[in-house]
């Protein structure tokens, strides 16, 4: 076999972790080098850039330890049957690459995953000995995300959430038939029962007032878990996707689901029907996550803005729902319930909130909504303001189209 140099190997394995989305660096607890000593940080802002909720980017080496596989996913670029340049780490090659990447300031973090090799134990013990050694050799302080695998011995799951900060099992696909028909070697049971094993440590490891003298739980992924979900790759409909979604986050505390947009190659010789773009789908589905976890909304509301169990493509999810939905328009910012306000185009989670905070000190007009909210645009048609009512704004057929914004030509310079 010839022998790749380190330049190489990070290239290609780089490159292939790129199918990966859930390298997502929030919620972990602060930690410095500075009060605490060691190497590295979890706070900071910054080849893969992640964002915390206070909008914070912080950078992480995103990589494979290797992307050679047993199994032969038909969705996966890196299955056994691919044709594409294979390389893998060393446990040491990994460690030295992200302690040299930090000292130079390229990154704040490690997000690793890896192809299963050999078996799932042998697999999960190289990833977890990476952790282990920044964090006892090297005492690296900054972001680690593993990712989970399957059917690995719990005790090697509980060592690598010792001493990473946010582990994640891929779900996969929305459906076990799914999964079946596409990667006939993995077993759902097997990929539930990980998570489930992942949420048991993560809550026993919650500080909770303990009696004097008893001890501390030792520490465990205090970034929680997150999954990944592959879209497109078959038949699921955007209603069976944010269901599966629902029962994620409620069966196994999830922190985030991740959505990944399946590509396939196109084929001039297929009949089959053109499928919807899928880096919009995507987004999409993302906004419609955001509805459900932070804005009351439910699965079955926000699907009644699309058609056939799909989102509207054209308009986000929210204004989509406000749209079918003008009969309980406009609201009067002033005295509105949080709910309501919560429904209206335009209007975030943080705007709504100050909002309320401001209602009992004056009565808000137009304008102080305009500096409270990203876009009076599309708030206006929905809401009324001690000096403002829509008129017959939401009887416009338009608008939806009015809404949008215009199309620009982007700069080459």
């Amino acid at each position: 076999m010839v022998q790749l140099d380190i330049s190489r190997k990070l290239n290609i394995l780089a490159d292939a972790a790129k199918y990966d989305a859930s390298c997502a660096s929030s919620g972990t607890s602060r930690r410095d080098s500075l009060s605490s000593g060691g190497l590295g940080s979890t706070e900071g802002s910054g080849i893969c850039h992640s964002y915390a909720p206070d909008g914070r980017c912080i950078s992480l080496l995103k990589v494979l330890l290797t992307n050679f596989c047993i199994y032969d996913c038909a969705y996966c670029i890196n299955r056994s049957s691919s044709n594409v340049a294979r390389a893998r780490f060393s446990v040491d090659e990994v460690v030295d690459l992200t302690l040299n990447f930090y000292r130079r300031n390229y990154i704040e973090g490690l997000f690793l995953s890896s192809g299963i090799i050999r078996s799932p134990d042998y697999t999960m013990e190289q990833l977890m000995l990476v952790a282990r050694r920044l964090r006892v050799d090297h005492g690296f302080r900054g972001y680690i995300h593993l990712k989970v695998i399957p059917n690995a011995d719990p005790d090697l799951l509980a060592a690598a959430g010792r001493w990473a900060d946010r582990l994640s099992t891929n779900i996969e696909l929305p459906t076990d038939t799914g999964l079946a028909a596409f990667a006939p070697e993995k077993r759902p049971s097997e990929i539930r029962s990980a998570m489930a094993h992942v949420r048991r440590q993560v809550e026993s490891a919650q500080p909770e007032p303990k009696p004097l003298g008893k001890a501390k739980p030792p520490r465990f992924a205090p970034a929680g878990q997150s999954t990944q979900m592959i879209i497109g790759a078959d038949g699921a409909s955007d209603h069976a996707i944010l269901r599966r979604s629902i029962g994620l986050y409620s069966g196994y505390r999830l922190k985030r689901v991740y959505y990944s947009a399946f590509s396939p190659i196109p084929d001039a010789s297929s009949r089959l029907p053109l499928q919807p773009p899928p880096l919009l789908r995507e987004h999409r589905l993302y906004q419609a996550d955001w509805l459900l976890r932070f804005y009351g909304f439910e699965v079955d509301e926000i699907m009644a803005g699309g058609i056939d169990g799909q989102l509207d493509l054209a308009v986000d999810p929210k204004l989509a729902w406000a749209l079918k939905h003008r009969h309980v328009f406009p609201v009067d910012v002033n005295t509105a319930p949080r709910e309501m306000l919560l429904r209206v185009p335009g209007l975030g989670t943080r705007a709504v909130k100050r909002i309320i905070e401001t209602r009992p000190h004056h009565g808000l007009r137009l304008e102080d909504v305009k500096r409270l909210c990203s876009s009076i645009a599309k708030v206006r048609p929905f809401i009324t303001a001690l000096d403002w009512t829509p008129g017959n704004l939401l009887d416009d057929r338009n608008l939806a189209t009015r809404l949008q914004p215009a199309p620009r030509q982007l700069s080459l310079f």
